[in-house]
């Protein structure tokens, strides 16, 4: 069995974190059962951060005019939107989304885990969106949705609950995190509009 990642060097954590993305995309189930670790907060907020500094550099790459310009330097302007959302928008959310997940399943889940469980199971679910930067909208809905299932999977394991139970729970947190966070809800919009559904 392998030693807990708070116990590791940081070459080693970030081993782990890169071991992370299949073990959740392919054995959601067995990862969520076996590697949420209790009052451990930092691997999930560490891969989240990663998740979104892939995601956005994708898209910044993919993407024409993706930012103002600051002066005359792009350069500038990416790394400081990079910095800004990966180091202050993105703690910020994960820890906000993890709050209301957790008020969610009081009603539901009499033996819940912690708070750091919510907060790491959150953050891995968001694994797909590494794909989210990529600028297909139909790509985008599929990470959104694939996020959303991998959500419901761990409150489930996580917190004991029935799958049910985890899609009525997850479905807030679902929507602010991966539908607006990852933009799935306006790539949506954008498929529906091409169908002209709307």
């Amino acid at each position: 069995m392998s030693e807990p990642a708070h116990t590791r060097g940081d070459g080693r954590l970030v081993v782990t974190l890169l071991e992370a993305v299949p073990g959740v995309l392919l054995s959601p189930r067995r990862f969520f059962r076996t590697r949420i670790l209790p009052g451990e907060q930092a691997p999930g907020l560490l891969f989240a951060m990663g998740v979104v500094l892939l995601s956005e550099t994708i898209r910044l790459l993919l993407v024409s005019d993706p930012l103002p310009v600051l002066g005359s330097s792009s350069v500038l302007s990416t790394l400081l939107w990079l910095a800004v959302v990966v180091l202050f928008v993105t703690p910020a959310a994960l820890h906000l989304i993890a709050a209301l997940q957790t008020v969610l399943l009081i009603p539901v889940a009499e033996d819940r885990a912690g708070v750091s469980e919510t907060v790491q199971v959150l953050a891995y679910s968001a694994a797909p969106c590494i794909f989210a930067g990529i600028p297909v909208p139909g790509v985008r809905v599929f990470v959104g949705a694939y996020s959303t299932v991998l959500l419901v999977l761990g409150l489930s394991e996580v917190h004991g609950i029935s799958l049910e139970r985890g899609v009525l729970v997850a479905a807030l947190p679902a929507a602010l995190a991966f539908g607006y966070g990852f933009r799935a809800f306006d790539a949506l919009t954008t498929i529906l509009a091409r169908w002209y559904i709307i």
